[in-house]
């Protein structure tokens, strides 16, 4: 299966501008050059020499900001082995944060409890506002971080303090969001159910992907309960799935993804759902545009199973694909960005009548406090990989939402999928609208954010998935595109995927839900317009 970051370049009307297709070049050269070094020599890591017994802590990322909490994740290997990829063989170790608000007082520690090279630590009852530095180690060697320099990004901290050595590193923590906390939402993207190649890129050999191991279960399935377990346990009261469900339509991989995400709730109240372009519709006769088949490489092969997947599995009979819910006076706004006929990699597009139903939904109600989520972004900025008009909505109509976003005070957050990256933008034309890309639940750094809304503001954070087996994937997973996912994936900053906005969302007169014993939400069902 191919990526969304695929379809791109073999449709021609997406092609990137010169200007893109050399700055892209230029980044991704060394991914390639090593790729090439590595298929004829083999791994950098067979070259070095051996320390047995001695790990490597490597790919130390600051995960989460919060007021209160931080969480750090760092992988230990053993030097000079190789799994057969290119990556070091885990060494399963003790893990420890060790923290304090003095670079020479870490008089704090923090552990998992136990042995692993998947560490995932931690660090509570922090102080808002408070500047913290800290150093991860595993049997005393320190961790060292994920290293983002081709977009000038900090993987491990809100400043630059113990850069070039071995730390320790440092972040402040954030004021929490003004007002009183009314409820949780969770927002994630891209599982891709039935996909079993991570990162295949068409047109680019030596990107080959990393594949789903034999005898294993299916990647995507992992991750994907993996964030619905993650998220009822941080607290999420609704979940919403912002589209690519599937990896190509198939209804079978469809129903197996509502299986899982019926796990956090029942769908239409605890949890929504909407299209991606990889869950276009499967009719109107088999062919290209259909979404029927096999597209490879300029040749379509037709399976003979021309189905609605998305429509069988999440929609009623005559239900539309698009939908406002009010819950207790937010409006929460489902699109279907793939709302036309097309091979999957043109540009994302609302259908005539949809886009008319939202302008008009906006209109209604323009200082009501709203969330809106689609898979295609409005906009797509700071990319390590082209940008082509296949990875956002389409101009034109973009520019039509952000207009009506500009005349609606009320909307505060746009949630997209799609680009598999963390990304967090501020728009002139819609200053109030924090426009959020969350990256794919099915690979690296797989996990979902936490919108928490007050009544003065919200807060967004990003928690990866948790579970040794989906700790496990995400690691392997890193290695997409030649090992430079974490710069276009991870976020070149923490506030890509840790940030606190004020926001007057006083009009949410719900309090925060009872929850069931098992932990699902106990609203009543409310109205849902199409």
């Amino acid at each position: 299966m191919r990526c969304c970051f695929s379809a791109p370049f073999r449709a021609l009307s997406a092609l990137p501008s010169p200007c893109e297709v050399v700055r892209s070049g230029a980044l991704l050269a060394p991914a390639v050059l090593r790729a090439t070094a590595d298929a004829l020599h083999g791994p950098a890591h067979r070259r070095e020499p051996r320390r047995p017994g001695v790990p490597a802590a490597v790919h130390l990322e600051l995960v989460t900001l919060t007021e209160d909490h931080a969480v750090v994740s760092w992988y230990t290997g053993l030097p000079g082995t190789d799994d057969g990829s290119g990556h070091m063989l885990p060494a399963v170790t003790e893990g420890e944060v060790v923290y304090g608000t003095h670079p020479s007082r870490l008089i704090h520690t923090a552990s998992e409890g136990h042995p692993t090279a998947h560490h995932l630590v931690e660090l509570t009852h922090l102080e808002p506002g408070q500047t913290y530095y800290y150093q991860a180690r595993s049997r005393g060697v320190p961790a060292i971080p994920t290293p983002l320099h081709l977009v000038r990004g900090n993987a491990v901290g809100t400043n630059r303090h113990g850069f070039g050595s071995a730390g320790p590193y440092s972040f402040t923590t954030p004021q929490p969001p003004p007002g009183r906390h009314l409820l949780s939402i969770a927002l994630c993207n891209d599982l891709h159910l039935g996909e079993t190649t991570a990162g295949l890129v068409a047109g680019v050999p030596l990107l080959r992907g990393v594949s789903q191991e034999l005898g294993r279960t299916p990647y995507p399935q992992i991750m994907s309960r993996a964030v619905v377990a993650e998220a009822r346990r941080r607290g999420a009261d609704v979940l919403l799935a912002a589209g690519d469900i599937s990896a190509d339509g198939n209804p079978f991989d469809l129903a197996d993804a509502k299986r899982i995400l019926d796990g956090f709730g029942t769908h239409r109240r605890d949890y929504f759902v909407v299209r991606g372009n990889h869950d276009r519709a499967r009719g109107g006769g088999c062919g290209p545009g259909s979404g029927c088949g096999t597209y490879d490489e300029g040749y379509w092969s037709c399976d003979g199973s021309c189905r609605d997947g998305f429509r069988e599995g999440f929609l009623r009979s005559g239900e539309l694909s698009y939908f406002l819910r009010d819950i207790g006076g937010l409006r929460i706004v489902g699109l279907d960005t793939y709302d036309k006929l097309g091979n999957g990699g043109d540009a994302g597009g609302l259908g005539a009548e949809q886009l008319a139903w939202f302008h008009a939904r906006l209109r209604e109600s323009r200082d009501q406090p709203t969330v809106v989520f689609g898979h295609h972004p409005l906009t797509v900025q700071g990319s390590v990989f082209p940008v082509t008009r296949g990875q956002r909505v389409e101009r034109r109509q973009a520019r039509s939402i952000i207009d009506a976003y500009a005349a609606a005070p009320g909307v505060f957050l746009h949630h997209a999928g799609h680009t598999h990256r963390n990304k967090r933008t501020v728009l002139p034309g819609a200053p109030h609208v924090t426009m959020q890309e969350v990256s794919a639940v099915k690979d690296y750094p797989g996990g979902f954010s936490l919108l928490r809304i007050h009544t003065g503001g919200f807060a967004l954070n990003h928690y990866k998935a948790g579970g040794a087996a989906a700790r496990e994937w995400t690691e392997r997973s890193r290695r997409v595109a030649g090992g430079l996912w974490p710069h276009h994936a991870l976020g070149r900053s923490v506030a890509d995927r840790n940030s606190v906005r004020a926001h007057d969302l006083s009009g949410i007169t719900r309090p925060v839900p009872q929850r069931a014993s098992q932990g699902l939400c106990s609203w009543p069902a409310g109205p849902v317009v199409t």
